[in-house]
């Protein structure tokens, strides 16, 4: 049930906030009739397709298919749900939220989610300030000058150092007021074996913080010093801090993500702020895991292209074909990037420069160009080791659509020297055998799979239009053309719901969008940031709507005649009466086209 308090909440947010002063903060703008365009800040452009209707009250993007109203916008450039952005919004403008009653478990939850982060917060201060402020940090400093990490750097991630001591921060943050039970639940201390007391889990290390998308400090991680083991030790899961579903620098990196159109998932944090220090700033890490089907959905959100960047050593590769099988069965574009000299990104880095690694990431190879050289590679020179090789291509090569497949089956036999018809025959006895399907096309950036914008969707989108300024022609509309026999499945859906918003006394604005599903509010407000909407071009798409509807009853008439000819049925005469009656019709559109 729809609370009327939030409804009203959300309409006042909306009814008070200036779309065109919120975008113009990320996007400059320049105005051209009654709506202003700039360069796209959700994929990469030169040409400005982005444009916005202060009028209205959305965006659009005529390249990637993004749009929206203010919150959709807010949602995307600061990656947080439409409901935050709208909170936020309020903030900003004073407009208090609505007291909602909870549960009070559910408050209970909250505050301790609030206090898990809070006392992290506090923790990252404490490791840096030891690195910087103190004695203890002298050892982690040394560390870090070897890895090329600067001054400069250190502060920006905000890097600290763990002392070896067995209770510094514990001792410290019980003086604090702060309870063990929290340090413990925050993984920052562990209780004792034997008696009481707790005792910290970091210590001797140089300590990352660690961050949700929101920026918040979660947990930790920690690279030991003078070889002890683990090498690399995170905090432990906790209520606040789930590995399978963080990713290192997700806070710094998803605009770039975004912008970008790709992300680059490297293995450690050393890795990530190498890359980021080299200017390659859309780049996340994995936190000591593997790469998930967790984290391909986080990505996939911000970007259709994901590239592995991982050690190029044996681990490494075998890690590459962990995280290209995590990403099986989406719609996204995967890349490898090779990195030369048996280095790892960090090593690359400050091996061969900045410079050298921005130039490196261009030349990311296809998923499957990686996995043919990866079994290129571990092939003997045998007959059953070509035949095991081939065993191996052949998922691959069933996954890809056909133009892309067809490709790929000439280069896997030239790489695993065999004839060519030989990999199509072992590939379709695959395929019967149900291997994988040929898979849809990767969706568009930010948007649903998309039906071609022929002739019939561009007079669709007219239709919509002309209804939006002018409800009362949805009467004429559907006397021409019935909405169960509208050529668009997707824009009837649109249409439908008008004529029931505009019966129940509703009007067309940015709240309408808003209610409407994902794919609906994409098409509707791509179809209201259109330019050149007139009269005449909505007796033209009415026109070429109803012929089509015409044309389509004429095929069926005709087949329901030649059936009941067949059968004997004297009906037949009255459809064929029908067919001549549509003829006619058709006939008088054309001469008075």
């Amino acid at each position: 049930m729809r609370d009327p308090r939030m409804e009203a909440f959300v309409q006042q947010v909306r009814a008070q906030t200036d779309i065109l002063a919120v975008v113009q903060g990320y996007v400059p703008l320049k105005r051209k009739g009654n709506r202003y365009w700039g360069c796209c800040p959700f994929h990469s452009e030169k040409t400005a397709s982005f444009s916005v209707v202060p009028a209205d009250g959305f965006f659009y993007c005529f390249g990637c298919h993004a749009g929206g109203d203010v919150f959709k916008f807010l949602s995307l450039i600061e990656q947080i749900t439409p409901f935050e952005a709208i909170k936020r919004q309020a903030e900003q403008l004073g407009i208090p939220l609505p007291e909602q009653k909870r549960d009070p478990r559910e408050e209970a939850r909250l505050r301790e989610l609030d206090d898990l982060r809070k006392v992290n917060a506090l923790a990252r201060d404490f490791f840096h300030n030891c690195l910087t402020m103190t004695r203890y940090g002298a050892a982690g400093k040394d560390y870090l000058a070897g890895r090329g990490i600067t001054a400069e750097a250190i502060e920006r991630y905000g890097i600290g150092f763990a002392p070896d001591a067995w209770s510094k921060l514990s001792d410290a943050f019980r003086k604090r007021g702060i309870a063990e039970h929290l340090l413990v639940t925050a993984g920052l201390a562990v209780k004792r074996e034997r008696g009481d007391g707790i005792y910290d889990r970091f210590r001797s290390r140089v300590i990352i913080p660690i961050a949700d998308e929101r920026g918040r400090i979660v947990g930790f991680g920690g690279r030991a010093l003078e070889g002890a083991m683990p090498k690399y030790l995170n905090t432990a899961e906790t209520p606040v801090f789930n590995k399978r579903k963080l990713l290192f620098g997700l806070d710094r990196a998803h605009r770039s993500i975004a912008s970008e159109g790709y992300a680059i998932v490297v293995e450690g944090y050393m890795d990530a702020i190498a890359a980021w220090e080299a200017g390659v700033t859309n780049v996340v890490a994995t936190l000591g895991t593997s790469f998930t089907s967790d984290h391909a959905g986080i990505l996939l959100r911000r970007a259709p292209r994901i590239v592995f960047c991982y050690d190029s050593d044996t681990a490494g590769q075998e890690a590459t074909l962990r995280a290209l099988a995590a990403v099986h069965g989406r719609a996204a574009e995967v890349r490898v990037l090779l990195l030369p000299d048996g280095k790892d990104p960090d090593e690359y880095v400050r091996t061969h420069g900045a410079e050298a690694f921005r130039a490196l990431v261009e030349t990311a190879v296809p998923a499957p160009v990686f996995r043919l050289r990866h079994v290129r590679a571990h092939m003997t020179d045998t007959a059953e080791g070509r035949r095991t090789a081939l065993r191996a291509m052949l998922p691959v090569l069933a996954e890809l659509d056909e133009v892309t497949r067809a490709a790929y089956v000439r280069q896997t036999a030239a790489e695993l020297f065999l004839d060519e018809g030989v990999v199509t025959d072992a590939l379709r006895r695959f395929l019967r055998q149900g291997g994988a399907e040929t898979p849809a096309p990767a969706a568009a950036h930010r948007s649903p799979v998309r039906a071609a914008d022929d002739a019939l969707r561009r007079a669709g989108r007219e239709i919509i239009a002309a209804v939006w300024r002018d409800p009362t022609l949805l009467t004429e509309i559907l006397s021409s053309v019935p909405l169960a026999h509208f050529p668009d499945e997707g824009l009837a859906e649109i249409l439908h719901a008008m004529e029931e918003h505009h019966a129940a006394g509703g009007v067309f604005n940015a709240d309408f969008i808003a209610a409407q599903p994902t794919a609906a509010g994409a098409e509707l407000t791509r179809t209201l940031a259109e330019e050149g909407h007139t009269a005449a071009s909505y007796r033209e798409a009415l026109g070429t709507l109803r012929r089509a509807y015409l044309t389509a009853e004429l095929a069926r008439h005709t087949r329901r005649a030649e059936a009941m000819m067949q059968e004997g049925k004297a009906a037949y005469i009255d459809e064929l009466n029908e067919v001549k009656r549509i003829q006619d019709e058709i006939a008088r559109e054309d001469v008075n086209k």
